[in-house]
């Protein structure tokens, strides 16, 4: 184990979801959507549309798991700017997406469902370019109204409310590294700044 990675996991008050059930999930998940689309995605195939850059290491898992033709594109969007551990409104900065989706079957994913803004943010862009499909998939969902009422297919874990990092989650661009999803610790929290 590399020294970072031990002075990281000091900053996690627990561990929420360890690396093996995770990798489990994502077999499932991986099953669960080529069950559902492998029958009708035809030549074009799937395509996939990560939210960058919370969902990295979610897609990169995800897709080897998909056993579909694919293609990606890219969606960077900022709720979490900084130190903020509540979302600020969703701002998306970037697209990188063929030049047309009309007649495709497309899947968003991305690492956090929570105040759902960002995924019907992301939605509403990818349903004005005419697909013939759109689903989301999250690897996790809090457990809060907000969250729970939002459109969503598929969900890898429903959580509490609480703010977890690890697996491409951060807290100020750190701790996307860890490979299991733990809770941090609200003094760093509170000593850098951060509000709830």
């Amino acid at each position: 184990m590399h020294p970072y990675n031990d002075r990281m996991r000091q900053d996690i008050d627990r561990i929420l979801i360890d690396r093996e059930t995770i990798a489990r999930r994502i077999q499932e998940l991986g099953r669960e959507i080529a069950g559902d689309l492998a029958d009708s995605i035809g030549d074009d195939g799937l395509m996939l549309i990560p939210v960058m850059t919370g969902s990295i290491t979610f897609v990169a898992d995800l897709m080897r798991e998909l056993p579909l033709r694919m293609r990606i594109g890219l969606i960077t969007a900022s709720s979490y700017p900084g130190t903020s551990t509540t979302s600020q409104g969703v701002t998306l900065e970037g697209m990188l997406l063929p030049e047309s989706l009309e007649g495709r079957h497309v899947l968003i994913i991305d690492d956090i469902l929570d105040s759902g803004r960002t995924i019907r943010r992301v939605r509403e862009e990818i349903e004005s370019r005419s697909p013939r499909s759109v689903r989301s998939c999250v690897l996790l969902r809090k457990r809060i109204p907000e969250a729970l009422e939002t459109k969503c297919e598929y969900v890898g874990f429903d959580i509490e409310n609480e703010f977890v990092v690890g697996y491409g989650l951060d807290y100020d661009d750190y701790y996307r590294n860890l490979p299991d999803i733990g809770v941090l610790r609200e003094d760093i929290i509170h000593a850098t700044g951060g509000s709830r």
